[in-house]
């Protein structure tokens, strides 16, 4: 390269650079470490202060707060007894096996081990285990003696909590009265809704130490104990639901019907000895059955109760004194009222029966015939009286009400209701509500509240008898008693149910065909058969009323109930061991 264009070279000596200067020696330098390392010890003891002294408490409850579970401690749910103290209904504890999925290291080999145990898939189980969840239920509702089995297994993340089963002994027995309880042991229907907060108790709590799923021995352990629940006893006598649900069971089945009730009453004391439905359920595993299976018809499902209900025609006219038993009433072909025509169930010409007569081979027209010496006003009077279109005030889930129509209410009354009522349609009724009617007959004309719960005991095993109401005077015990007379006829050989006799005992009884209401939409579909009868009639121990509804072929209820309410009367006079009858019944002329 020329040296043109390049800057000229300064003169005089070339400048070299300046020397670097050590700012340390070795001692300086381990002087300073020495201070870095003081500086750090001096923080680790500020931090191990702060730790230990300052937060040490607080940071060790924390510690230990992460390590403590509190757990319920399920209370024991109350019995449910029969009458004679047998249960029907009964808890037990049980377990259920949880999981912290966290702490599973071997989802499969665990399910594996746990599947022949808990009667389950593999696949189910490994399922159950798989995740994040810190819990997580396995299984439901094991034995104690078999978690026992699975614990000493020691399997990593599977634990159990504390828990009570519910149990039915008897299975379906009273099923559809009982109810049935959900998983958490809490009643879900029928009594075990109703009196859950009795029979329920109050649960308690147990807090203890764990690390890695496992309770640390000799860590701490407290918590309130569980208050176990009471017990109700009810007025069912277990023996005689049991045959009138075989009976009720059997006929519905032979009949083809949709279902049926029976409802057994002691009338002295209005308690329920049996209320039987069917269809029915299982409650141990209720949840396989449909709602309709699980209801509790006989309170329920509501019906016309047809001739059955000319029990309360009789008693009115009797009671005011416009007709007698002997008295003649001219029974024409067919009647009208209000525009209507009005025939009996059977073509005839002229009858000329007594009031009797009129009960006895269950004629319309007559019924009509006699309520018209009363008048609507207080014909209705007494229906009222006799509780229907009222609740009975027995505090059975679901119980409803029937209907008795407002001759105000143009939508209820018209010119051929009160006709109607006379011969027991165009009003409704519960089974219970017609065995509570022909208890009131039995009672002497006293209309009492019915009872199923007899009694309560409590957790310090005090027993408290539910306590009977006053009642209603309904009728004179004159007209009771004739009227338990007059019912003797139907089962005569000249009245509607003969077949309804039971040797050496005198019974009065009724039978009823009634057209059902269609359920969706106006006009009848089917019908009930009912017989509703007491024994001895001279006086009844026992009142037991049987209805069939829609059956597929015959309808008559002195074929269809009449043997229902046979033998399930046959059999409670027998248990209860009632005295036959020691006198023959009256014998009230039918015709004239």
């Amino acid at each position: 390269m020329s040296e043109q264009g390049m800057p000229p070279r300064p003169s005089g000596p070339v400048p070299t650079a300046p020397a670097v200067v050590r700012l340390t020696s070795p001692r300086k330098r381990i002087r300073g470490f020495t201070f870095i390392i003081i500086g750090m010890l001096a923080l680790c003891v500020i931090r191990l202060i702060d730790l230990q002294i300052i937060r040490g408490p607080e940071l060790a409850l924390a510690a230990k707060d992460s390590r403590l579970q509190t757990f319920i401690v399920p209370a024991l749910r109350g019995e449910i007894t029969d009458a004679n103290g047998n249960p029907i209904a009964m808890s037990v504890k049980a377990r259920n096996v949880t999981v912290d999925q966290t702490l599973v290291k071997d989802a499969h080999g665990t399910a594996v081990i746990l599947a022949p145990m808990l009667h389950l898939p593999v696949k189910t189980i490994q399922k159950r285990l798989t995740g994040h969840l810190r819990f997580n239920y396995v299984a439901h509702s094991i034995t104690p003696e078999l978690w026992a089995k699975i614990d000493a297994k020691h399997l990593r993340g599977i634990l159990s909590e504390q828990t009570t089963v519910r149990i039915y002994p008897e299975g379906a027995l009273a099923a559809s009265l009982l109810g049935f309880t959900g998983y958490d042991g809490h009643g879900l229907d029928g009594l075990e809704y109703s009196q859950d907060k009795f029979l329920a108790g109050v649960d308690g709590n147990e807090t203890i130490e764990m690390v890695d799923g496992a309770q640390i021995p000799t860590g701490p352990d407290s918590g309130t104990g569980a208050v176990d629940g009471g017990s109700v006893q009810l007025t069912i006598d277990d023996s005689i639901q049991a045959v009138a649900e075989r009976a009720l069971a059997k006929q519905v089945k032979a009949q083809h019907a949709v279902g049926g009730d029976v409802v057994v009453m002691d009338p002295k004391t209005f308690q329920i000895l049996a209320m039987a439905t069917y269809p029915t359920f299982d409650p141990n595993h209720a949840d396989k059955y449909t709602a309709i299976q699980q209801r509790n018809s006989s309170v329920q499902d509501t019906f016309e109760p047809g001739s059955t209900s000319k029990v309360m025609t009789m008693s009115a006219v009797l009671e005011e004194g416009v007709l007698k038993p002997i008295s003649k009433i001219v029974v024409p072909p067919t009647i009208r009222r209000g525009g209507t025509t009005f025939h009996d169930h059977n073509p005839h010409g002229t009858l000329h029966l007594t009031l009797n007569g009129v009960l006895a081979q269950s004629s319309n027209i007559g019924s009509i015939i006699a309520s018209d010496k009363i008048g609507q006003d207080k014909f209705l009077s007494y229906l009222r009286k006799f509780g229907v279109g009222q609740s009975t005030g027995s505090n059975i889930p679901g119980e409803q009400f029937g209907l008795l129509p407002d001759p105000k209410n143009p939508n209820q009354w018209s010119g051929t209701t009160f006709p109607t009522l006379a011969f027991g349609q165009g009003l409704s009724v519960t089974a219970l509500q017609v065995a509570s009617i022909y208890s009131t007959i039995a009672n002497d004309g006293i209309r009492l509240t019915p009872r199923i719960i007899a009694g309560t005991t409590d957790t310090q095993g005090v027993f408290t008898a539910t306590q009977p109401s006053s009642g209603v005077r309904v009728v004179s015990p004159k007209t009771a008693k004739t009227v338990r007379e007059m019912l003797e006829s139907v089962v005569s050989a000249e009245g509607t149910a003969p077949a309804a006799q039971i040797p050496g005992y005198r019974v009065a009884g009724k039978t009823g065909t009634a057209n059902r209401s269609r359920v969706n939409g106006p006009g009848y579909s089917g019908y009930t058969a009912s017989f509703v009868g007491m024994a001895p009639a001279e006086n009844p121990a026992l009142v037991v009323a049987v209805m069939i509804h829609t059956p597929g072929g015959l309808h008559f209820g002195s074929l269809l109930s009449g043997p229902v309410f046979r033998e399930v009367m046959m059999y409670a006079l027998a248990h209860r061991k009632v005295p036959p009858s020691s006198k023959k019944r009256p014998n009230i002329p039918v015709k004239w």
